[in-house]
């Protein structure tokens, strides 16, 4: 669990959100469905919720109660256009962590972000590991023992989400929904692609296929399985 869900209706918003989390190291899912919204909150997959109260077909109240009735303890961040101070008073008694008016600045977000993450002890530290490979969220450099390797934006972000489940079984649907957000077609064969060119740059070995299941980063240590 650590992603960051961004529930968000305007798209120059939720593009401008998504895309500083992740250039700050964050894996993001994003939607403006308040369904899907509910669902992927009760997943278990992401670390925290950054929701707008106003969605179409849908009232982002409705989103926050629905995950508190369930007793999901997952820290949700607020963002609301009309501020009022009945407005946080009512995010707060629903279970909202904290709240932000628009506009906002990112550094701001970030900054709550962080702090959010910090109190429920699922910060991320500067550099992920798994056995001699290593990934600085802040240079946006990874380490092969002592070879640097070159990764693309996307490749950092998808060796960034197998480094956050070393040795878990990531199905084609979580990485598309880390990396790439749900704009793509599911029937895509993205996630095949990018893991095809991390192993020309890892190694054939380092990036398992768990056959009908997804894929799995391997320590360097473990023998491959027959399915890799």
């Amino acid at each position: 669990m650590s992603g960051i869900l961004v529930v968000e209706d305007e798209p120059t918003i939720a593009d401008f959100v998504e895309r500083g989390l992740r250039a700050h190291g964050h894996s993001t899912a994003v939607t403006d469905e308040p369904d899907r919204a509910l669902a992927l909150a009760l997943s278990g997959e992401f670390a925290l919720i950054v929701l707008d109260l106003g969605l179409p077909g849908g009232d982002g109240f409705d989103v926050l109660r629905a995950v508190r009735e369930r007793r999901h303890d997952v820290p949700v961040l607020v963002l609301t256009a009309q501020f009022e101070e009945r407005d946080a008073v009512a995010c707060l008694e629903a279970g909202a962590d904290d709240y932000m008016t628009k506009p906002f600045r990112f550094e701001e977000l970030l900054a709550r972000v962080a702090a959010l993450l910090r109190r429920t002890g699922t910060p991320e530290g500067r550099v992920l590991h798994a056995g001699d490979l290593q990934l600085d969220l802040l240079t946006r450099r990874a380490k092969l023992g002592d070879r640097t390797v070159d990764l693309t934006a996307r490749e950092f972000l998808l060796l960034g989400a197998f480094l956050r489940h070393p040795d878990k079984v990531l199905s084609r649907e979580q990485l598309l929904s880390q990396v790439w957000g749900y704009s793509f077609d599911p029937r895509t064969n993205i996630v095949s692609v990018y893991v095809g060119s991390l192993r020309k740059k890892l190694g054939a070995d380092r990036i398992e296929t768990v056959r009908g299941m997804g894929y799995r980063l391997r320590p360097v240590d473990t023998p491959p399985t027959r399915d890799g």
